[in-house]
């Protein structure tokens, strides 16, 4: 497992004790641990993430259903909204909120597959220009 994977996977609240007990033990740790935690944006609204905004590393914390254990951290409601007691708009939200998800699901796979054609094309021009022989050197005679 990759040094980076591992450091995602671990939860919020073990990063703010590790950041503390750095602080008690000396000082200047402290200090290294906040700086990286502060330019990862795991201290944050919302923690790592991803550019996009969506949640595709689970770390083991998380609960099967999409929910922390530990609540919610960035400060939104992880509840469905309440009903409003009108049924019909209670239906068009619902469905409403599905289509924008299932869009934005959408988005993101159309936004991953157009950084690895990008990807792809980059690489392929970097094959191209090595298998290109080298031009002759001039002679200066």
């Amino acid at each position: 497992m990759p040094v980076s994977a591992f450091l995602n996977d671990i939860p919020r609240p073990a990063w703010i004790a590790v950041m503390v007990l750095a602080f008690i033990w000396h000082w200047p740790i402290g200090l290294a641990v906040l700086a990286y935690l502060i330019g990862s944006r795991r201290l944050g609204r919302c923690g790592p993430g991803r550019w996009y905004n969506t949640n595709q590393q689970q770390g083991p914390w998380q609960a099967p259903w999409g929910q922390k254990p530990w609540g919610n951290w960035c400060g939104g409601n992880t509840q469905a909204p309440r009903p409003s007691g009108n049924k019909a708009f209670d239906d068009y939200r619902a469905e409403t909120l599905r289509r924008l998800e299932d869009e934005q699901k959408e988005f993101v796979e159309y936004l991953e597959r157009l950084r690895q054609a990008k990807d792809k094309a980059e690489f392929d021009q970097f094959m191209a220009e090595r298998r290109r022989p080298a031009p002759p050197p001039m002679d200066p005679n």
